[in-house]
């Protein structure tokens, strides 16, 4: 069973005092972090005595929170267990409700915020006008490539170089996306039954690859503390995880970048775990205020090491990759042949030239992604402006924080005021998730007031709203 020590609850809890009644306050704070899924269902609470310690409340105070906490139906009581969290069970289905993806038409006056991904960059067409030139010399071929095109593992190989990873182009496995590189990694590693390390929140679609592989998630709370070598070390320790899948650069959908120095301290704590690191770069050329460190493979010999096209370039190219150690590239290779036969050659082709052109239209792209970004920003600000949010470094994501447990009717209400919304249940691991709500900023800046102004009207609708109908779970990237 995970535990959770005092020290990390004071600090979720943060450093204002609690308000009067002190054990209300109390067991509304750890209520809240149970349903952002910031301590995760099924977690041991410290003793009575670690929290009196630890939060300098009496024992009769701390004891009344968890009594509260049970009535509730947050706290448990399991014989040599202590006090246990939980979902009540008239809102676990709401909390685990987004284990499957089920994609649904969108009518023409409803706003997609499900696609967290911009229009095709400046200079696609181009390069895929260039690329139909050098096209006539595959075409005598079966045109399967299992492991990807030679000059794109070049291509690939030479862009790890100069962000200085030494890749060998034997190194590389291209894929028909980043789902297929996950799909085909998780595979190859890891038997039915094995457990995985996630962020939670997380990308939804890995949480339901990992399921689907009949593989076991573990969760690792990453907000608002971040990657705790501590916490990560006994996560992983007490779960037994195999792999763990990290996104280190402009976490999806918190929009985090991992430091130099986090990256070495993480990679020590999967090294002495023995545990093998899965690192998703689908948004590493997306920093708009900063650019990230080394890549964390780096520091981590052994890391496995997923790309993309579809985030910096355009959502249909369907261009992923793989770098893999040499000793472990013949497995991932025999796992993505029975998944498919190779990726589209044409596309391949074009996201050589798109590599060649390099930084140029990179930079156009950020600068392109920044506005929209910014315009978001002050837009969300004038017309929520009880949402509480981060403004990331880069990435394509506002990870938004209500002010009230309303995700999920939300969700549900959105369509009606013209927009679709992913559900924020869906990015927790372990459920949860119900304050937080993922807002991409992939539309135009122009447009950004008014997808503001119609989440302004959902909000009002969803605080209003007393229905527990579960929404349709809309499809995300």
């Amino acid at each position: 069973m995970r535990t959770i020590s005092a020290r990390n609850v004071g600090q979720l809890l943060g450093p204002a005092p609690l308000a009067r009644p002190a054990y209300r306050s109390l067991a509304t704070g750890i209520r809240r972090l149970v349903s952002d899924g910031r301590i995760l269902v099924d977690t041991r609470l410290p003793s009575e005595r670690a929290l009196m310690s630890e939060l300098g409340l009496s024992r009769t105070t701390v004891g009344a929170a968890l009594d509260l906490l049970r009535e509730d139906g947050f706290v448990v009581t399991r014989r040599g267990s202590g006090s246990v969290t939980a979902i009540p069970e008239d809102r676990s289905g709401l909390a685990l409700s987004g284990a499957g993806l089920v994609p649904s038409d969108l009518p023409d006056d409803v706003i997609d915020l499900t696609y967290a991904v911009l229009p095709a960059a400046p200079g696609l067409t181009g390069a895929y006008e260039r690329a139909l030139e050098h096209l006539p010399r595959h075409l005598a071929t079966p045109g399967y490539h299992p492991r990807g095109l030679p000059e794109l593992r070049r291509a690939l190989a030479a862009w790890y170089d100069a962000r200085g990873l030494p890749t060998d182009p034997g190194d590389v496995i291209v894929t028909s996306g980043a789902h297929a590189a996950l799909s085909a990694v998780l595979r190859a590693a890891l038997d039915p039954g094995d457990r995985v390390l996630l962020e939670t929140p997380t990308y939804p679609n890995a949480i339901v690859g990992v399921r689907r592989s009949g593989l076991r998630p573990v969760a690792l709370p990453i907000d608002p503390l971040g990657w705790d070598p501590e916490h990560l070390e006994l996560t992983l320790r007490q779960a037994g995880a195999r792999v763990a899948y990290l996104v280190p650069d402009f976490q999806n959908p918190t929009g985090r970048l991992m430091t130099a120095d986090e990256r070495a301290t993480v990679a020590e704590v999967l090294r002495r775990t023995r545990t093998v690191p899965v690192i998703d770069e689908t948004f590493v050329e997306l920093g708009l205020d900063a650019r990230p460190p080394a890549p964390f493979a780096a520091s981590s010999r052994g890391a496995l090491t997923l790309g993309s096209s579809g985030k910096a370039w355009w959502g249909g190219l369907r261009v992923g990759w793989v770098r893999a150690p040499h000793a472990l590239a013949s497995p991932i290779l025999e796992a993505r042949h029975s998944l498919d036969l190779g990726t589209a050659v044409l596309e391949q082709l074009v996201l050589v030239e798109l590599l060649e052109a390099g930084e140029p239209l990179l930079d156009e792209r950020r600068a392109e992604a920044r506005r929209r970004r910014d315009a978001m920003v002050a837009s969300l600000r004038k017309h929520v402006p009880d949402w509480r949010f981060t403004v990331p470094p880069g990435g394509l994501n506002l990870w938004c924080e209500l002010p009230v447990d309303r995700g999920e009717a939300l969700s549900h209400v959105a369509e009606s005021a013209g927009v679709r919304l992913a559900r924020g249940t869906q990015f927790g691991t372990d459920g949860g998730m119900d304050r937080f709500v993922r807002i991409p900023f992939s539309v135009p800046a122009d447009e950004t007031d008014e997808v503001a102004r119609r989440l302004a009207v959902a909000w009002r609708r969803a605080l209003d709203s007393r229905s527990s109908q579960v929404p349709s779970t809309p499809l995300i990237a």
